[in-house]
C-alpha cells in the first residue's frame, strides 16, 4: 500500500533519484518482502503476526497506532479532492478567476511578466504586482480551508468539505466492510484506471509549450545536492511512506495468500511497480510544471511544490491555462480520488484484520467484522471533523508531520529487522520462506535485514532527529509549543510501544533474566503450520492460536506519484 500514491509528496527528481534507488534496494524492497512473507507464514494481521517473537509483540501495537492515524488524517487529501472534483463540473473552473464572495482585493490573474504592462492594474509594477495573490491560492485557502489565524483559532465547521469527507467515509466502509474479497475486486480497477488518466495526461502534457523544459529539469541532477543529510533524509521517508512499511497493512495483506503463493515474486513485481510508477509519474508531473513555468514566465523551480500544494495549487493553477480546462481538471482530480480510496482501503483493512485477530474465537458474533469496521469508520470521521474547521489544515500538518513520519516508520523498520535477523534468526527464517515458496531468496536480502537495513534506518533516523526543525505552516506560522507537544505526543504513541511492551513482559516474567528472555522469545506456532511444519521438531511446541481462514490471493497494486 503505498501512501505516497498520491501527488501530495514530491516525485523523485534529479540527483534525488540516486538515494531513492540505493536506499529502495537496501531498505525499500527487503522489509517490503519482509512484512508480506512475515503475514503469509503466520497467517495473521499486524499484532499475533508479532507472535513469531511475542516479546517484541509491541511492534504490532505500534503499527496499529501508525495506521489508526493514517487512516484518519490521510482521508482529508480525499475529501479534498472530492471537492475539486465536484467544482469540476462547471464551464468556468472557480478557482481560475478572481471576483468570487472569497477573493480578497489582492487578487490578480495575470502571471507573465511581460504582461505587467497590458495589466489591469497598469499602475503596479511587476514586483508589486507579484506580491498579489493568485484566484488559485485563494480558492484553497479561503475556500476550500478557510484558513484561521492559527492552531488555536479552530473556528466552525466547514459543510461542503465536511458532506465531501462523509461520503468518501461511506465510500470506503462499502467497499471494505465484506472483506478482502469484495476490496480485491475493486481495487482491481482503483489501482489500474489511474494509469490510463496518467497516460491521457502525459500525451496533453508533452504537447504543450514548456513540457521539454520541465522533463530536462525532472531529469537533470544537481550534484552538489547529494552531500545534502536532507536529500537522503527525504528519499528514506519517501520510500517508507510510498512502500507503507511499519503501517501492518502488508502483513495484514500477505496473511490472506495461499501458504504457498511465491511472495518473494510478487514483492518484487510489486516493488518495482511502485518505484516504476513514480518514476514515470514524475514526466506528467513536470511535463505540465514546465508548461505553467512557460505560462508564466518564470524558471520551473518556482511553480514546483511538494506537499498538498501540488495538487491541490500547482496542478489546478496549470490546468487553468489549458484549452477545455474542467475536463483536464475532472480527469485529475478523479484520478486522484481512486488512488486514494486505493490506499485507504489497505489501510483500514490492515487495522481492522490486527483488531480482529485481536478477539478469541469463542467471541465470534454475527456481523462482527461490519460492525467493527463501521465502529472504526465513525470514530476517524469524528476525530477528521476537528481538520474540516477553518484551523483544520494546522491539525492536518500536525498528523501528516508526526504520526506518521519519516522517524516514526525508520523506527519501526528498524526494530523489524533486528528481531528477524537478530531475535529470531535471519537463516531460521530464510528456511521458513522456502518451506513456502520452495528455494531460498536471493541472501542480499538475509543481509539487508541483518546489516544494511538496520543501518540505513538508524542512520536516516539520527539525521532526522539531529536536523530537527520545528513544524512551521506556509512558511510563516510557527506552532505554539502545545501545539508541537501533541505532535511528539502522537509520535512517541507508536514508538514507545516497543520497549514498554518489551518492559512489561520481562517484568511480569518469572525465573533468571536468561529464562524469562529463553521464554519470550519462543515461537507460538498456529495451527495451519502442524501441515505444512510437521516434520520440524519447533511444532512439538504447538499452542492453540486461530489462524486467519484461507482466502484467495488478492494482490493489490498500489501506484506512486
Amino acid at each position: 500500500m503505498g501512501r505516497g500514491s498520491l501527488p501530495t509528496r514530491g516525485a523523485p527528481r534529479g540527483v534525488f533519484l540516486i538515494p531513492y534507488v540505493l536506499i529502495a534496494l537496501v531498505g525499500g524492497i527487503p522489509i517490503f518482502f519482509l512484512e508480506i512473507s512475515l503475514g503469509q507464514f503466520m497467517k495473521a494481521g499486524s499484532i499475533n503476526v508479532w507472535n513469531i517473537c511475542p516479546l517484541f509483540k509491541g511492534l504490532g501495537y505500534a503499527s496499529m497506532v501508525i495506521v489508526f492515524y493514517c487512516n484518519t488524517y490521510y482521508i482529508m487529501v480525499l475529501a479534498w479532492g472530492f471537492y475539486y472534483l465536484v467544482k469540476s463540473f462547471t464551464t468556468t473552473l472557480p478557482w481560475a478567476t478572481c471576483g468570487h464572495t472569497w477573493n480578497t482585493p489582492d487578487c490578480v490573474e495575470i502571471f507573465r511578466h511581460e504582461d505587467c504592462a497590458n495589466a489591469s492594474l497598469a499602475n503596479l509594477t511587476c514586483d508589486q504586482l507579484a506580491d498579489r495573490r493568485s484566484p488559485v491560492i485563494e480558492f484553497w485557502e479561503n475556500k476550500v480551508l478557510r484558513l484561521s489565524a492559527g492552531l488555536e483559532v479552530p473556528g466552525a465547521l466547514n459543510w461542503e468539505v465536511t458532506l465531501c469527507l462523509l461520503a468518501c467515509w461511506v465510500l470506503v466502509y462499502f467497499c471494505v466492510w465484506k472483506g478482502v474479497k469484495s476490496t480485491g475486486k475493486i481495487v482491481y480497477f482503483t489501482a489500474t484506471f489511474p494509469y490510463v488518466v496518467l497516460v491521457v495526461l502525459l500525451v496533453r502534457g508533452v504537447l504543450l509549450p514548456g513540457a521539454l523544459d520541465g522533463i530536462i529539469y525532472y531529469l537533470k541532477p544537481d550534484w552538489s545536492k547529494l552531500g545534502s543529510p536532507q536529500v537522503w533524509i527525504d528519499a528514506g521517508t519517501q520510500i517508507f511512506f510510498s512502500y507503507a512499511i511499519g503501517l501492518g497493512a502488508l502483513t495484514a495483506l500477505g496473511s490472506y495468500n495461499r501458504f504457498n503463493n511465491n511472495c518473494y515474486k510478487d514483492a518484487i513485481i510489486l516493488a518495482l511497480i511502485n518505484s516504476g510508477t513514480s518514476f514515470f509519474a514524475g514526466f506528467v508531473v513536470f511535463s505540465i510544471l514546465g508548461f505553467m513555468a512557460t505560462e508564466q514566465g518564470v524558471h520551473i523551480s518556482k511553480v514546483a511544490e511538494s506537499g498538498p500544494g501540488l495538487a491541490f495549487i500547482a496542478y489546478p493553477r496549470a490546468v487553468t491555462l489549458m484549452p477545455v480546462a474542467p475536463l483536464w481538471a475532472a480527469l485529475f482530480f478523479f484520478m486522484l480520488l481512486l488512488l486514494g480510496l486505493d490506499s485507504q482501503f489497505v489501510g483500514v483493512e490492515g487495522f481492522i484484520t490486527g483488531l480482529l485477530d485481536l478477539l478469541p474465537a469463542s467471541y465470534y458474533f454475527r456481523f462482527q467484522r461490519e460492525i467493527s469496521v463501521a465502529l472504526c469508520c465513525a470514530l476517524c470521521f469524528v476525530i477528521d471533523l476537528s481538520m474540516v474547521t477553518d484551523g483544520g489544515m494546522y491539525v492536518f500538518q500536525l498528523f501528516d508531520y508526526y504520526s506518521a513520519s519519516g522517524t516514526t516508520l525508520l523506527w519501526q523498520a528498524f526494530w523489524e529487522c533486528v528481531v528477524v535477523a537478530w531475535v529470531y534468526g535471519a537463516d531460521r527464517f530464510m528456511d521458513d520462506i522456502a518451506c513456502m515458496i520452495g528455494y531460498r531468496p536471493c541472501p542480499w536480502m538475509k543481509w539487508c535485514w541483518s546489516f544494511f537495513t538496520p543501518l540505513v534506518c538508524m542512520g536516516i533516523f539520527i539525521f532526522n532527529v539531529v536536523y530537527y526543525e520545528p513544524l512551521v505552516y506556509n512558511n510563516t506560522y510557527v506552532y505554539p509549543w502545545w501545539g508541537e507537544a501533541m505532535g511528539w505526543a502522537f509520535a512517541l504513541s507508536s514508538m514507545l510501544c516497543v520497549p514498554l511492551y518489551l518492559l512489561g513482559c520481562l517484568l511480569r516474567a518469572k525465573g533468571t533474566m536468561a529464562e524469562r528472555w529463553q521464554h519470550l522469545t519462543q515461537p507460538i506456532w498456529g495451527l495451519h503450520h502442524l501441515e505444512y511444519r510437521a516434520q520440524d521438531a519447533d511444532v512439538r511446541g504447538l499452542t492453540t492460536l486461530t489462524p486467519v481462514s484461507e482466502s484467495s490471493k488478492v494482490v493489490v497494486v498500489e501506484s506512486v506519484m
